[in-house]
């Protein structure tokens, strides 16, 4: 078999395959005798169908079979061996010649491939970059400290109405009279927050009300939209439109949620027994967590800012014509895009391949390397966030290892955690080669960074 490249120009080229007679026929042959010996026919014993009427019925199947292995097999063992840094993948070129299996006993295959371009990489402390860090209010920490403390509250059994009550009891549909309506609605052990009623007039006539007590109740009145009638009475959205007059509600509960105190118990709960031992500390470590979290956002701006300055800086041609036919091709095969969508989104594409070759560059030449602790960790940091979204902020560092073990058992979250781990190495390879010039600002300016993009 005979494999050679024409260089096309720095970017493109074209790989032609010779694939002979000899190539293909000894496996094609192999081929061919296993369906005789499991071939079964009319006229025939098992395995004794003449090997004639065998090529006859499969030998063209067979034959394209087994060249397509060959092409593909050989194809990606050349790119291999000859360490062709290449951009997407080979595709049938447009010069290829029309091949015939019927009178051919030879072929000759022509991919065009892309080639990675040349250029280099080179970061100093003359290169600057922009690092946010948002400044810590003193109502940025309140908010913190409440949403902590609020995530160990309770709701307690109060005996009257208020502004911040939730409100359990029954709705009877009744008559402008007071007078309950034959087969009207009736929904037992609804739930009502006081927060959510829009009408002052309907939100008065709880206010102040008591267990077992009687209000005559409007619902289509006091709340803002037919979803909250269909949850409070109990019926189908479709039948909440329709729904109008008014109703009985007798209150069996009234609750409200009360706050944790801020004591010892609250602080053994929130980060484990003993840890926090005052208030001072409990806000210190309130304070440290926000810290902590923020440079997250802090680190993913910084990666938007380095990535567009380095794509902006570091200047290279792309085979842009090759690569539309290969996103092209790509989606064909998976149907997900419209040819529209694919040239809206081709620039964008362009952008994130530029990063891909420039962030491979920084990881070959500067030999950043990936440790297996460095994927356990960004796993470990994942599932820390996890919990701490559903307010568990103190996690054993046994018990977050094990998850994140386990997440890592599936081989597409491990992909997804190697990727992103590898991504943070880069970012903190740059990060020490170049100077950082810190700017610390308030969270409102710093979310207005995202609305300029």
């Amino acid at each position: 078999m005979n494999i050679s490249k024409q260089n096309i120009d720095e970017l493109n080229a074209v790989i032609t395959m010779l694939v002979e007679k000899a190539d293909y026929e000894p496996k094609v042959n192999d081929v061919l005798s296993n369906y005789r010996k499991k071939a079964s026919m009319p006229g025939f014993r098992p395995g004794k169908v003449p090997a004639g009427l065998i090529k006859k019925m499969y030998g063209k199947a067979a034959l394209v079979d087994e060249i397509n292995k060959l092409v593909s097999e050989n194809l990606s063992n050349y790119i291999t061996e000859n360490k062709l840094e290449l951009l997407g993948e080979p595709l049938p070129s447009d010069k290829q010649t029309q091949i015939d299996f019927d009178t051919q006993d030879s072929f000759e295959f022509s991919f065009d491939v892309a080639v990675s371009p040349e250029f280099e990489v080179k970061l100093t402390k003359k290169d600057k970059a922009p690092y946010y860090k948002v400044k810590i209010s003193d109502e940025m920490l309140d908010q913190q400290k409440n949403s902590v403390i609020g995530r160990f509250g309770k709701n307690e059994k109060i005996d009257k109405v208020t502004e911040k009550s939730m409100i359990k009891g029954t709705f009877i549909q009744v008559d402008d009279n007071g007078v309950v309506v034959e087969g009207g609605i009736e929904a037992v052990d609804s739930v009502i927050s006081m927060s959510v009623i829009k009408d002052e007039s309907e939100s008065a006539k709880l206010l102040g009300a008591e267990v077992n007590s009687q209000i005559i109740f409007e619902p289509k009145v006091a709340f803002p939209n037919d979803t909250e009638i269909s949850y409070i009475l109990k019926v189908s959205k479709e039948e909440a439109v329709n729904i109008s007059g008014k109703f009985r509600f007798t209150i069996s509960e009234i609750t409200e949620y009360v706050p944790a105190e801020l004591n010892q118990d609250l602080f053994n709960q929130v980060y484990g027994e003993g840890v926090i031992n005052s208030e001072e500390e409990f806000i210190g470590k309130i304070k440290s967590d926000l810290e902590n979290s923020l440079l997250l956002e802090s680190d993913y701006r910084f990666q938007l800012d380095i990535r567009e300055r380095l794509i902006d800086k570091i200047k290279f041609d792309l085979p842009e014509d090759f690569l539309k036919r290969w996103v092209k091709a790509t989606n064909k095969a998976n149907e997900n895009m419209t040819e529209e969508q694919i040239e809206s989104e081709f620039p964008k594409f362009l952008e994130d391949i530029r990063w891909q070759l420039i962030r491979s560059k920084i990881i070959t030449e500067n030999e950043v390397k990936l440790e297996q602790e460095d994927i356990l960790n960004n796993a470990k940091k994942s599932a820390r966030i996890q919990f701490m979204q559903y307010g568990l902020s103190h996690i054993p560092e046994d018990y977050l290892e094990s998850y994140a073990k386990d997440m890592l058992n599936n081989e597409e979250q491990r992909r997804h955690y190697v990727e992103h781990a590898m991504n943070d190495k880069v970012i903190d390879f740059i990060k020490e080669a170049i100077k950082l010039e810190e700017k610390e600002i308030s969270r409102d300016e710093f979310n207005k960074l995202f609305d300029k993009k």
